[in-house]
């Protein structure tokens, strides 16, 4: 596995806006105070989601982008990619393969949080049909693709975009967690990022003592007691 000191460059790969916020919030804050460069790649901008729909699509498209940005500055994050995919139709496909393979070659990660491609039948939320078709690409993304030469040539002919391997993928909303990160000191700014997607969650009354409470529960499941908060990620090691 590769360890915490050999982290220097973590790219999240997502399909919507606010999808690395609820999954990995307080996690990415913690490698950004310890200097870690963070990209994101956002798939789709959401535009199909929002409770506001006085705004057309490409209206809630530029305001979701606009919330991930401002997200995205709580936890000290300011390279974002948004890839432009049509919210709610993504599939598996090679020139989703070939675009995610494009970011990791330029972004050259150590470490990618991205979705489980698995359906988890426990906990529905994060099994969207995006997230799964996003995550089973990232996973292709990160091997084969993205350190095979002869994949996708023409990145390396026609960007200059040379191999790159990945040395591990963190999933988020897999049925089968195996890795714990204890958020409680970053949890706070998790919550401010979360709450920069107005058009998400600002009609949720109860958004905040709904939150602690999910990520409570984690902490108990995963044995870290009350009093905690967790972000559980399933590690797959590719070197």
């Amino acid at each position: 596995m590769v360890s915490q000191a050999q982290i220097g460059r973590v790219l999240a790969v997502t399909a919507h806006p606010d999808d690395v916020d609820f999954a990995a919030a307080g996690t990415i804050a913690q490698f950004t105070d310890r200097g870690v460069e963070v990209a994101y790649c956002v798939i789709t901008d959401g535009d199909a989601g929002g409770f506001d729909r006085e705004l057309d699509n490409g209206g809630m498209a530029e305001l979701r982008r606009a919330e991930q940005t401002n997200a995205a500055k709580v936890v000290g994050v300011t390279d974002l990619r948004f890839l432009g995919y049509r919210d709610g139709s993504v599939v598996q496909s090679l020139d989703l393969r070939r675009d995610i393979t494009r970011v990791i070659r330029q972004v050259r990660p150590d470490l990618v949080i991205t979705h489980c491609p698995e359906r988890n039948h426990r906990f529905i939320a994060p099994s969207h049909p995006d997230h799964r078709a996003v995550g089973g690409c990232a996973l292709d993304a990160v091997y084969p693709d993205a350190r095979n030469p002869y994949a996708f040539p023409e990145l390396l002919r026609d960007e200059g975009l040379e191999a790159w391997t990945v040395g591990e993928v963190w999933l988020n909303g897999s049925p089968a967690p195996d890795h714990h990160v204890d958020v409680t000191d970053t949890f706070d700014r998790k919550l401010a990022a979360l709450r920069s997607h107005v058009s998400q969650v600002g009609h949720q009354h109860d958004f905040e003592e709904s939150l602690r409470g999910h990520f409570s529960r984690i902490a108990v499941e995963a044995g870290f007691g009350s009093g905690h908060y967790i972000e559980s990620f399933q590690r797959v090691v590719t070197l």
